[in-house]
């Protein structure tokens, strides 16, 4: 199985010029992809840099990959007078069987010190031969930490959730409105955390405390001490002002002896984020 998760910056580039068709070309080359996960998608938001004109993103990258499944989960929408609607958010593309499906929008405590927006999870189920798994994509607020702090908490806290459902007897009758499959374990968690590698939000997200750890870093599973790769700061961006990594893959616990490989692709500069690929055997 090979996901990619990218943040595109709506199609914007290093170069500050929104195209999000260079933003597909980079996405087909990495050749197959069961699981395509952005942030940062708009649809008909206008007045970002970069672009003359607002443009659908969800529409345009759904017909740039037609044999994946679409699912598009904005954490900011709002109607644009007249008769339709803008977003702002998450989108994953793909393959396979697809199961139940969550949107979940991720606590923002106030904070009147920092302006901030509001964040959503999309997260899947991939029904798949060799067992199925969950899939989480998000991102996660940049400005205040006591809100991302919080969204961290939330991803642990609903990882919890679906460990203790399963010591619970749960219908399967996924025709009634109160009966759905049992959720699996196995996770992967992807996407822009906006925090670094040495920041407290990585200890928060991946601790133990007293039971066994919700999730494991993916990087630090397959290259250990190394440091992770920058993820930003690539390609003369105008944003930021030094190269770190705070685009993440992190999987269950369960799921990291399946782990085959995980990769920052720093050859765009389609975005001011580089694209990460994990590689998780069947």
């Amino acid at each position: 199985m090979r996901i990619l998760s990218w943040n595109i910056q709506w199609g914007r580039g290093a170069d500050g010029r929104v195209d999000l068709h260079r933003t597909i070309e980079r996405i087909r080359a990495c050749g197959a992809l069961d699981a395509i996960c952005l942030q940062e998608v708009a649809r008909n938001w206008p007045g970002l840099k970069g672009q003359a004109t607002a443009i659908d993103g969800p529409a345009t990258l759904a017909a740039a990959f037609p044999q994946h499944t679409m699912l598009w989960a904005p954490g900011l929408e709002r109607g644009d007078g007249a008769g339709d609607s803008q977003g702002f958010g998450n989108l994953m593309l793909l393959a396979g069987a697809v199961g139940q499906i969550w949107r979940r929008l991720l606590p923002a405590p106030p904070d009147p010190a920092e302006r901030s927006m509001q964040r959503v999870c999309l997260e899947v189920v991939l029904e798949r031969p060799g067992g199925d798994l969950r899939l989480l994509t998000t991102h996660l607020e940049y400005y205040s930490a006591l809100q991302r702090r919080a969204q961290v908490a939330a991803l642990r806290s609903w990882q919890g959730e679906v460990l203790a459902e399963r010591k619970q007897a749960r219908s399967s009758r996924v025709e009634s409105l109160f009966g759905a499959p049992e959720r699996p374990s196995a996770a992967v968690l992807c996407g822009d955390l906006n925090f670094a590698p040495d920041a407290p939000e990585m200890g928060m997200l991946s601790a133990a405390d007293d039971g066994p750890a919700p999730w494991s870093d993916a990087w630090r599973v397959v290259h250990g001490a190394a440091a992770h790769a920058p993820t930003v700061g690539l390609h003369g961006a105008e944003w930021p002002d030094h190269r770190y990594c705070c685009d993440y893959f992190f999987v269950a616990p369960e799921l990291e002896r399946r782990l085959c490989g995980i990769e920052v692709l720093a050859d765009t500069p389609a975005s001011d984020h580089q694209p990460v690929l994990l590689e998780l055997a069947d």
